[in-house]
């Protein structure tokens, strides 16, 4: 080939040339060299074992891929030195060299950085007009000078290109200041459309592969010489865990798209079926989707999907045998599986039978959750089942509401109706959510009010809509007090309706001693979603005075018995409780200074790194499945249950791995710190001026932790702990250290959650929450690691598996402010003012001191081999005072923000 005849063909070049012609086929791109798209590849490059590391890339080349994408982004990984020392040792192996690399980053440094060492001619992925045309004319013009091609992202300052005409917009806009401002070599420019999900359900994704084939028709015919690539496996995620259609999307729509002009891309080649392969109903389904061709395609691929579910398509017959049953049979069917395929045309059948379509509710559905509700009750289904039988029930009741409306004199018969909240202040309502969801079950008509409820509005609400149950909810110790002022004020008002107490610090002793006395009514503590529906039928059924009187009687003796426990107790004053305090050698001990003091930031974590420190046994618990992973999966009575929940939760997992569906963040600081006046942390954010700390980390100043001390009477040469004890006092002469975090995994949580409410899949709402939470938690067991080996080095030589970081089996401990150590949550605004967490990572306190998003987790870091966790128990009026004077607040305030549910305080 002459070179005049290909001068206008994207050229590019590892040891060898690589031209894409109108000829060539379809260019793969390697990803397994991608630190976000590749676990495995991520741990060589953090363990800096490089010679594995290139194993990666050498069996993409023997695998068929024409491009090697490399990418070294990572919160906790220096990206600019782990690229250039991964292209330059590639540039020493000829088997892999000889493939033109694919640099690629969201950061320009570590772009330009690959670009100064790669050799050959490179392709950078990625830039775009998103922070404008300034930002983007000054890298291409530097990715021009470099001699390298570019991706362009269909993205600009209004956001990411979600449709057809937005598509050809930005990719127009950029083309023209690409090829007449910056003189860029029309040849080397590659645009990427952005390849979504499709079957997603959502009416505004019906177009979203239609879209995408007609925008790079548009592009080859109307933007000169440009490529056109993108990620195909994005388009099938709706179908994770289905890896038969999964495969056929993908297949039909890199079939399509390549007709359509899309001559490069990244493709999983185990996740692709031979297109003439495909069988052809399912291709008529998929190509249905694809090409939007039926309003009904996405329900009729939905519903096929079922049959050719995890390979098993000779089963499919054998899967459906229940669709030949009796109608009333596959509703309670449905509704005892969870199976949503097949209910609005069940349900349409039945309201065709019946003279009102309020009946179908009455009838068949509360036949059929009836039959839930007495396998539950029994333990014969759990709480995870039954909440999949809600999702099934509402969307029927959906689909029959307009007919309902359409009658005007349609209502249905609830058993009773109940307000739920979550109190002022409190942002937690997964055990809320769950409670209404199996109260509905059971044909209860539920308001819930959502979080951070006033109790006005509590109040205000049971009285118009005259509710039969009040349902209060709280995570956090200052809930309790909320909920105290709440009985208190439907006290005052007459009000005469049951209050169910609920939520992780509440317990029946804080529920008989501070809130039953207060209120004239019945009060009972509900710890779990089960009781909920026992505890509601006992009190709304005719003759319930002798339930009602069982209840007082019950927690008048308990509260009597509690006081007097309480008596038996003997505690020391403040002032002996230090003499016994816990001591340390400071002459002896050793004390690491940290390699980097300060504050630190980490945005947009790579939140897929935390799936490895991920402690799944409370996850079960949240969800009522008592036992220790992954024992629990083999447990002969939950068993099922917990795999198939695990299995669900694995699923939505990965879809949030691979949608980027939730953001992860971080701050964390450490400081030179040393305990004074027995029970204080004196710390310094007075630090010098340095390069590697940013501005946050200049302040000046000294700040204070305030600690609590056990005051229970020990036995002679036992200590009496406070958290101070485990920093050199200043009189030691010896220079100490502390720390303090906050991370958040919880950032579009709640939109995810309102969007399945909004689906009417509550399973998947409350599973949203919950993974929400398990992810926040491990991002704490993983940064508190990072900073023991690296940044604080004080064991650098740690290697312990995941079972052993939730064991708790390492060096220092992260107690929490309110929690047993340190039952003080003001101590959260010490940790938010020196660290500026809303400032820096958004997220928010509570006038309740709550964390806002909910999955969040903050707390100190110790670092001393002494430390240890404890409880601190009772606070007596000597230390209150005590602490009252050192915070100077008055004690009501303080009593506020003490955790009173800890040991034997009340």
């Amino acid at each position: 080939m002459k070179e005049s005849d290909c001068k206008k063909y994207l050229k590019l070049s590892g040891l060898e040339p690589l031209v894409v012609t109108p000829e060539s086929n379809f260019i793969n791109v390697g990803e397994r060299t991608n630190v976000t798209g590749s676990r495995k590849f991520l741990r060589l490059i953090k363990e800096e074992n490089y010679a594995e590391a290139l194993d990666v890339a050498r069996d993409q080349v023997e695998g068929g891929a024409q491009i090697i994408d490399v990418n070294m982004d990572e919160g906790m990984l220096d990206g600019k030195k782990a690229m250039v020392t991964f292209l330059n040792l590639i540039a020493s192996e000829p088997d892999i060299a000889k493939l033109p690399i694919m640099i690629d980053s969201s950061k320009w440094d570590i772009i330009e950085a690959g670009l100064q060492v790669v050799q050959g001619k490179s392709v950078v992925n990625s830039i775009s007009l998103k922070e404008g045309e300034a930002t983007f004319i000054h890298h291409a013009k530097l990715i021009k000078r470099y001699g390298a091609a570019v991706i362009v992202m269909a993205f600009d300052e209004d956001g990411q290109a979600d449709t057809y005409e937005r598509r050809i917009e930005i990719c127009k806009r950029s083309y023209g200041i690409l090829v007449n401002q910056v003189n860029f070599p029309p040849e080397d420019i590659i645009f990427d459309p952005n390849i979504f999900p499709v079957a997603t359900g959502m009416e505004e994704h019906r177009l979203n592969a239609l879209d995408f084939f007609n925008a790079t028709k548009w592009i080859k015919e109307n933007l000169p010489y440009a490529s056109v690539s993108g990620g195909v496996s994005n388009v099938s995620f709706s179908f994770r865990g289905n890896n038969v259609v999964r495969e056929a999307i993908n297949a039909a729509f890199l079939y399509h798209a390549i007709q359509h002009g899309m001559n490069m891309g990244i493709v999983n080649p185990t996740m692709l079926e031979v297109y003439d392969e495909i069988p052809k109903d399912l291709l008529e389904h998929v190509e249905d989707v694809l090409f939007d061709k039926r309003d009904d395609a996405t329900e009729r691929l939905l519903d096929f999907a079922e049959t050719v579910k995890n390979n098993k398509k000779e089963d499919a017959a054998k899967v459906l045998e229940w669709r030949n049953d009796p109608l009333q049979e596959r509703i309670t069917h449905a509704l005892v599986k969870g199976i949503e395929t097949f209910i609005i045309d069940d349900v349409e059948e039945a309201r065709q039978a019946v003279n009102k379509p309020i009946e179908v509710i009455e009838g068949h559905l509360m036949i059929g959750m009836n039959v839930v509700g007495d396998l539950f009750g029994s333990g014969k289904m759990f709480l995870p089942q039954v909440v999949k039988s809600a999702r099934v029930m509402k969307k029927a009741v959906a689909y029959l509401q307009p007919f309902i409306e359409a009658e005007k004199d349609g209502k249905q018969e609830f058993a009773g109706r109940v307000l739920m909240a979550t109190v002022k202040g409190d942002v937690h309502d997964i055990g809320k959510n769950i409670v209404s969801v199996v109260l509905g079950c059971n044909n209860y008509e539920i308001i819930d009010l959502g979080v951070m409820v006033p109790p006005e509005k509590i109040i205000e609400t049971a009285i118009t809509e005259n509710v039969d149950i009040i349902g209060l909810s709280g995570l956090i110790t200052p809930s309790l007090d909320e909920m105290v002022y709440v009985s208190q004020e439907m006290e005052k008002k007459n009000i005469n309706i049951p209050l169910l107490i609920g939520g992780a610090t509440t317990s029946r002793a804080h529920s008989a001693v501070k809130i039953a006395p207060n209120y004239g009514n019945t009060v009972v503590h509900v710890n779990d979603a089960s009781r909920a529906v026992t505890v509601v039928g006992n009190l709304l059924q005719k003759n319930n005075k002798a339930y009602k009187e069982q209840i007082r009687e019950e927690y008048e003796k308990f509260r009597e018995q509690f006081l007097k426990r309480g008596k038996k107790k003997e505690y020391v004053s403040i002032e002996e409780a230090r003499k016994r305090k816990f001591k340390i050698d400071w002459n002896a001990t050793e004390i690491v200074k940290p390699k980097q003091l300060g504050i630190q930031d980490i945005q947009d974590f790579d939140i897929t790194i935390l799936e490895d420190y991920i402690d799944w046994s409370p996850f079960f618990r949240s969800w009522d499945l008592h036992g220790k992973y992954p024992d629990i999966l083999t447990d002969n009575v939950v068993g099922k249950q917990a795999t198939e929940l695990f299995k669900d939760a694995k699923l939505l997992l990965q879809k949030v791995f691979d949608e980027k569906l939730l953001k992860a963040k971080a701050v964390f600081g450490l400081f030179p710190a040393n305990s004074v006046n027995d029970d204080d942390i004196e710390f310094s954010t007075a630090l010098e001026q340095t390069s590697e700390l940013s501005p946050r980390a200049q302040s000046r100043g000294l700040a204070k932790f305030l600690t609590l001390r056990q005051q229970l009477k020990k036995r002679e040469g036992v200590p009496n702990f406070a958290l101070a004890d485990f920093i050199a006092p200043k009189e030691s002469g010896r220079q100490d250290y502390i720390g303090c975090f906050c991370v958040s995994a919880g950032f579009g949580t709640e939109q995810l959650a309102k969007d399945f409410e909004a689906n009417h899949d509550d399973y998947n709402a409350i599973m949203i929450k919950a993974l929400a939470d398990r992810l926040a938690e491990a991002f704490a067991e993983y940064l508190h690691k990072e900073v023991r080996t690296k940044h604080w080095n004080y064991a650098s030589e740690e290697s312990l598996s995941n079972e052993e970081l939730i064991a708790e089996s390492y060096k220092g401990i992260r107690p929490a402010p309110g929690y047993p150590a340190c039952p003080d949550h003001l101590e959260k605004k010490t940790i938010w003012n020196i660290l500026k967490v809303e400032e820096t990572i958004g997220v928010e306190l509570t006038d309740s001191l709550a964390m806002w998003p909910a999955a969040s987790v903050s707390g100190y870091y110790f670092g001393n081999k002494e430390a240890k966790y404890f409880g601190l128990g009772k606070i007596t009026e000597d230390q209150l005072q005590d602490y009252t004077n050192r915070r100077k607040i008055s004690e009501d305030h303080a009593r506020k923000w003490l955790n009173p549910n800890l040991a034997d305080s009340l």
